[in-house]
């Protein structure tokens, strides 16, 4: 019998036959799927979209709930783990479904739910900011996204456990979830579930990551790949930090400071702090002169440490400042490693600002100007409640999705995850990426930065993607953009529309019947 999401399905029944307790608090009740579907239009790029929206939660069963038989001779039925809430957008009227291609979207955190590229990028609905992403005064709305990329493909956005209406289901430990292992394994496991249910498994598949999103992306690649049989056509990786080495700020460490300085330069001169030649000069032409700089010059001082001649160790310091905006005193004291929370509370000290991290166009105001790092990021001030709201709202009112848990739109779970088999080192998956790759070479890589993201600096990931070590004849698997804007770049419309043609154009490239694999 085809799955039909309009009818919940019973998830479990224990030894004895009784149903266990709901997630939502219910007693008794079963753990089931809970579906609904509604039909939608939106006007987008490309004309008229209809599509079909499915809402609700997939419930993710244990493979065997015993190892061992009772004493009867019987296996214990499938169990429930978790049950993980998603928003499914389907075109209607397409006449072989097997052959459109499929996103599943998610961000990162850890901890965080899916709502931001949802309503913020990919899906037919779009949070209303200013055009520039700048932030609105409540009460808070929704448009359409006339840059919505369903015109292109089916996007399913999924919300890891513990975030969004996503839970664990009782009797299981939601700290299970809350690691690197049990989050790739989840979110891998749920994704067969669906494209199985749904009849997709000869669609064209992409992955859609935001931040830890994108370590996540990279890691269901190899994930699926190997567990699952699954191979996907492409990732698109936004905001992407694939080795943790090269955001960490740590003592003896010295990626980070090389590799956020253009970043530094990009929001200085943004919040024109930089001398005025910089400043009257294109941020593109700025950005290749620190990257330059940094790399024949900044790479090299760093690595001499303490054996850094004074003389050269004050020229660094001078160049430093220069692209910084910040006072050379400052940058020696700071023995020429300027930190990113330090950074956003002195770069604009003497205006009584803080810059945001995680988009640096932003700023905010501090109790007082004296502290080293901010009070909090002005950039997720100014649109988390936007966010926040809408989801909430759009869920009951158009999507239809009823439930009295709180949408957990971010979790603070970073400061507790599991990273498991990283412990003592750097997390790192951008060797299962190029083994992924290595393996299906098929597997095509979209990487979008934005310049005033402090917090994923583009740098960093041309570092890494650089490092990976795939052979010249696979190195076209990537194609990488840069955009004027922070971490959500798509905040700003003019780059959201530039991202819906440049994503567009990927999937449907990555999609292609028929291609050669790339020649060795």
């Amino acid at each position: 019998m085809a799955y039909d999401p309009a009818r919940p399905t019973t998830a479990t029944a224990g030894k004895s036959g009784a149903p266990s307790a709901s997630a939502d608090g219910g007693g008794s009740a079963p753990i089931v799927d809970r579906l609904g579907v509604r039909h939608h239009q939106v006007e987008a790029d490309g004309g008229t979209v209809r599509y079909t929206t499915t809402t609700g939660r997939l419930v993710l069963q244990r493979e065997r709930a015993a190892e061992k038989p009772d004493e009867a001779g019987r296996w214990e039925g499938a169990k429930p783990r978790a049950e993980v809430f998603f928003v499914a957008y389907t075109r209607d009227g397409v006449r072989d479904p097997g052959a459109r291609p499929v996103t599943f979207s998610f961000n990162g955190g850890p901890g965080s739910s899916s709502v931001w590229m949802h309503l913020g990028l990919l899906g037919p609905r779009r949070v209303r900011l200013q055009d520039d992403g700048m932030a609105v005064a409540p009460p808070y709305e929704l448009v359409d996204n006339v840059h919505t990329l369903l015109d292109t493909t089916d996007l399913v956005f999924v919300d890891p456990v513990s975030t969004g209406f996503s839970r664990a289901a009782p009797g299981e430990k939601p700290k299970d979830f809350h690691g690197f292992d049990g989050d790739v394994e989840s979110v891998g496991d749920f994704i067969r579930l669906w494209v199985a249910r749904f009849g997709r498994w000869s669609s064209p598949k992409f992955l859609i990551g935001e931040s830890y999103g994108t370590t996540r992306a990279a890691a269901l690649a190899g994930y699926l790949q190997e567990r699952h049989a699954l191979y996907l056509n492409g990732l698109m990786l936004v905001s992407s930090v694939l080795d943790f080495a090269t955001v960490r700020f740590e003592p003896g460490n010295d990626l980070p400071p090389l590799l956020f300085l253009p970043a530094y330069a990009a929001a200085a001169h943004y919040h024109r702090a930089l001398p005025a030649d910089l400043q009257a000069r294109p941020l593109a032409d700025v950005l290749v002169e620190v990257e330059t700089w940094s790399l024949a010059e900044y790479g090299p001082a760093l690595l001499l440490g303490d054996a850094l001649p004074d003389e050269r160790a004050d020229a660094v310091a001078r160049q430093l400042a220069r692209y910084t905006g910040l006072d050379p005193a400052y940058v020696r004291r700071s023995r020429l490693r300027i930190d990113i929370h330090r950074f956003c509370k002195e770069l604009l000290r003497d205006r009584g600002r803080t810059v945001g991290r995680i988009d640096a166009r932003y700023t905010g105001v501090d109790r007082d100007d004296a502290g080293a790092t901010p009070e909090f990021d002005p950039s997720m001030g100014a649109t988390t409640g936007a966010y926040g709201a809408t989801i909430n709202d759009y869920v009951r009112r158009e999507l239809g999705f009823e439930s009295d848990l709180p949408y957990e739109v971010i979790q603070g779970l970073y400061a507790s995850w599991d990273y498991g088999r990283f412990q003592n080192r750097y997390v790192n998956v951008a060797e299962t990426l190029r083994k992924a790759i290595a393996v299906h070479p098929f597997l095509k890589v979209f990487v979008a930065s934005g310049s005033f993201d402090l917090a994923t600096p583009q740098f960093a990931t041309r570092y890494t993607l650089d490092h990976l070590g795939l052979p010249p004849h696979l190195r076209g698997n990537l194609v990488e953009r840069r955009y004027d804007g922070g971490h959500m770049m798509y905040v700003d419309l003019e780059i959201l529309a530039q991202m819906k043609r440049d994503l567009a154009a990927f999937v449907r490239d990555a999609s292609a019947p028929g291609r050669s694999a790339p020649d060795a």
